[in-house]
């Protein structure tokens, strides 16, 4: 369990290293200037997220975050926190159980569930939090480099 911390403050735990119940988070403000740029990468310019008098006459009664906002947390988890670099995303099942909103933080952590050691592949539990309120819920299975992989990636960096 000695993850490999970068210069750029990345960790990477190689498979090795990883064990059930191990989790790691991110978290982040949501700022509507953050929805606004979303919006303008993704394409997504549905008025519920950008339009106030458009989203107040919907069930959410105001603007709400994307939700594939929020679940790209998830990846910031599994891409910098656990594993980290070089970790491959095969699939994400993604649960969206309540909206977010600009201004709120939210948590998104990925906790080890399940290790597959002949083809180095981890199933992860994901998930995100605004407070105590779960926004969404998941599962992820992602490839994770070996110690020498890792190594490798180090030397030719």
């Amino acid at each position: 369990m000695h993850p490999a911390t970068n210069n750029d403050g990345l960790t990477s735990y190689c498979f090795e290293d990883l064990q059930v119940g191990m989790r790691g988070e991110y978290r982040r403000t949501i700022s509507q200037a953050d929805i606004e740029l979303f919006a303008e990468v993704s394409g997504d310019i549905n008025p519920l997220h950008l339009d106030e008098s458009f989203a107040a006459r919907t069930m959410f009664k105001g603007r709400i975050v994307h939700g594939m906002y929020t679940a790209a947390m998830i990846s910031t988890v599994i891409g910098t926190r656990l594993p980290g670099p070089g970790c491959v995303y095969l699939s994400q099942s993604l649960r969206f159980r309540a909206p977010v909103r600009a201004g709120d933080e939210v948590v998104a952590s990925a906790t080890v569930a399940e290790l597959f050691a002949a083809r180095r592949r981890v199933r992860l539990e994901t998930q995100c939090r605004v407070g105590e309120l779960v926004v969404l819920t998941g599962e992820a299975l992602i490839l994770t480099p070996t110690r020498a992989e890792l190594q490798a990636l180090a030397e030719a960096g």
